[in-house]
């Protein structure tokens, strides 16, 4: 029996000194690989110089927060075309601030990268934004007819209902002169906006009491996916599932994914046994949500469970959040120009003659405050920056090249801020979009909806609600700068502001 007990502590010994001898392996592998990797991107940017850097953070301690984008705009003048920024001592992403540069990428198919939207594919899955090569193609091949005009038309009424019912909550704070927070409202009424257009589901979202849990957790993924990005010690996964914030994003995951399903679920059982397109239309309007649950390819196969719940995650996200940031920005820029608002109201008034409502043919009717929506997703792009991650190597304009396996991201607030693109790029002029104006510029100098293969497949369905929704808050309310509260804009997955979105509002006097 002892010599038995004393061959099992020998062999458990040996165990423990095996068990270590790999993981000090593996540690040694792990380590050689990512200084062979830094030291081939080193000498990369030996050809494209940038910001002082610290030898382990990277450029990480320069992105305080609130402070990020006063690096990006200095940055920009420095390196007008592309600079390296490190996060952390083995991760570099290539930034473009040029649209010479960013047609290069942009007209390409290149995936995006595989480090930043990773961190949110575990909420959003293999959808539009996230999926690449035959997987994409595919998808967006089947989503687009989701995106026709005919689709669209009928929307236009449903997000002047959504519009109406934020205005209304509104009337407190026009009679009280109590500061309107944009952002909270807007989100709610995108919610409900894309909730009734996209997957005709009629909720009190606006009208509930509190915090709608779905826009609470979207807000919280957004804030804990650019934290884990900030922090080069969450990025490894297990290190991440271990953490407080890991698990914040785990409990928030799960109240949009339960949202999303609740919404699957329910249109499923209501076309138990409905067998094309056709027939929904001639009871209700066509949606989004129909044509993913009715799509077929060529060889008659449609979206599996998973890639369905992949498209309406994105969907919902983008089509609310990102939508929701545009439009409480260009609110805020006409309160701080009443100049440009009175000419603006004074065009949807002419437009609408009386109308309390926007209809289809409207859009195409209010040329100046269009100019003015478009100034103002230049100055506050709802998506500040995109990322890729190039398969092959690419050459731009000038001769230099970045090698495959590199990340590019490209700073579209930085593109839009630039001054060697757009003169005076702090100034709000919309007459910058005038279309003798926009002819002198390159196309890529504003890209508020990406450009190429992969831009926004949801572009007009944004601009049509944006429109509808600044046209009617402009007959109905004076939007009035809050003076006190600048907000100090930040970078998440979409363009927020550290301390709210605030204005003030009187109600227009009707015309006599």
């Amino acid at each position: 029996m002892e010599l038995t007990a004393a061959f099992v502590k020998f062999q458990l010994a040996h165990l423990h000194h095996l068990f270590a001898l790999v993981c000090i392996v593996v540690v040694v592998y792990k380590l050689s690989t990512l200084l062979a990797k830094r030291a081939r991107t080193l000498r990369v940017t030996e050809a494209f110089p940038g910001p002082p850097r610290h030898w382990l953070f990277g450029n990480l301690l320069q992105f305080k927060e609130g402070k990020e984008f006063e690096n990006i705009l200095k940055w920009s003048q420095d390196y007008p075309y592309i600079f390296p920024v490190w996060f952390g001592p083995f991760v570099c992403s290539f930034t473009i601030n040029h649209p010479d540069y960013v047609k290069t990428i942009l007209s390409s198919s290149e995936p995006k990268d595989d480090f930043a939207y990773k961190f949110i594919q575990s909420w959003i899955g293999d959808g539009l934004l996230t999926s690449k090569g035959q997987k994409w193609f595919r998808h967006r091949r089947l989503l687009t007819p989701g995106f026709h005009y005919d689709v669209l038309k009928p929307y236009v009424k449903l997000m002047s209902d959504s519009v109406k019912t934020m205005l209304d909550k509104w009337e407190r704070y026009a009679t009280t002169d109590e500061p309107v927070e944009l952002f909270e409202h807007v989100s709610l009424m995108t919610l409900d906006s894309i909730l009734k257009c996209a997957f005709s589901y009629d909720n009190n979202c606006q009208l509930e009491s509190g915090k709608n849990e779905y826009i609470k957790a979207v807000y919280d993924l957004s804030v804990l996916v650019n934290k884990r990005a900030r922090n080069f010690l969450l990025h490894n996964n297990f290190a991440f599932y271990l953490s407080p914030v890991g698990y914040r994003f785990r409990k928030a995951c799960k109240v949009a994914h339960d949202h999303t399903a609740n919404v699957i679920k329910k249109r499923k059982e209501a076309l138990k046994n409905v067998k094309d397109l056709e027939s929904i239309k001639k009871k209700r309007h066509l949606d989004f949500l129909d044509i993913l649950l009715q799509s077929r390819d060529e060889n008659k196969q449609g979206l599996s469970d998973e890639d369905m719940r992949a498209e309406v995650d994105t969907f919902m996200f983008e089509g609310h959040d990102t939508t929701a940031s545009g439009l409480s920005f260009i609110l805020y820029c006409l309160a701080c120009h009443p100049e440009h608002q009175k000419l603006c109201r004074e065009e949807i008034n002419q437009v609408l003659d009386g109308k309390d409502t926007m209809e289809w043919e409207d859009l195409s009717k209010i040329p100046y405050t269009t100019m003015c929506i478009k100034e103002s997703l230049r100055m506050y792009p709802p998506v500040p920056g995109m990322s890729r991650k190039l398969t092959k190597p690419i050459t731009f304009f000038d001769g230099r090249t970045l090698p495959a396996g590199t990340q590019v991201g490209t700073s579209v607030f930085g593109i839009h801020r630039n001054p060697t693109v757009w003169e005076n790029p702090d100034v709000f002029d919309p007459l910058r979009f005038l279309p003798e104006n926009v002819s002198k510029r390159s196309p890529h100098a504003f890209v508020p909806f990406s450009a190429g293969p992969r831009n926004c497949i949801g572009q007009n369905f944004a601009m049509n609600e944006i429109k509808v929704a600044t046209a009617l808050a402009l007959k109905r309310y004076h939007l009035i700068e809050d003076p006190t509260r600048k907000p100090k804009i930040l970078p998440r997955l979409v363009l927020r502001s550290l301390n709210g979105i605030y204005i003030r509002i009187k109600p227009v006097e009707p015309e006599v």
